[in-house]
């Protein structure tokens, strides 16, 4: 099994961002934690960040016929980016949706997710757990 996990605007910040939000974990810490847990299951797993909506269309698209789940925080584009949605819909690869933070609690406009249309799941507000949760939701996706 192979996932993609992508990261949208100002996650490279993390740890520094408003660590009162976010925690004061990098974004190597999450990375790290998220290859380590998937190493354990035998899960094949790649990295994306940027901040450039394109770029992520692009890595999204390029994703079709590599990977077997993307697991994405859109972050700012969530509550913005038809682009991103249409592209996870092209290429039709199960995705859930992960934010470190409780969007629900926070500003109206966070309220709104474009993706959330495509995502098989979201997960919201459980840190960098959030991605370890989507990694087992996608495994038991796939193998079903």
């Amino acid at each position: 099994m192979k996932l993609l996990v992508v990261n949208g605007p100002n996650i490279n910040m993390l740890g520094v961002r408003e660590p009162e939000v976010y925690g004061d974990g990098t974004y190597i810490d999450l990375c790290n934690l998220v290859d380590n847990y998937c190493r354990e299951k035998n899960i094949e797993v790649e990295f994306f960040q940027s901040n450039y909506e394109g770029e992520i269309v692009d890595i999204i698209q390029n994703a079709y016929g590599s990977f077997d789940g993307i697991i994405i925080n859109p972050a700012a584009y969530t509550h913005t980016s038809i682009a991103i949605l249409d592209s996870l819909k092209a290429v039709g690869i199960p995705t859930v949706e992960v934010h470190i933070s409780d969007v629900s609690k926070r500003e109206d406009f966070r309220q709104v997710s474009y993706i959330r249309q495509y995502c098989k799941k979201s997960i919201i507000g459980f840190g960098f757990k959030g991605y370890l949760m989507a990694v087992d939701y996608l495994v038991e996706l796939i193998k079903k």
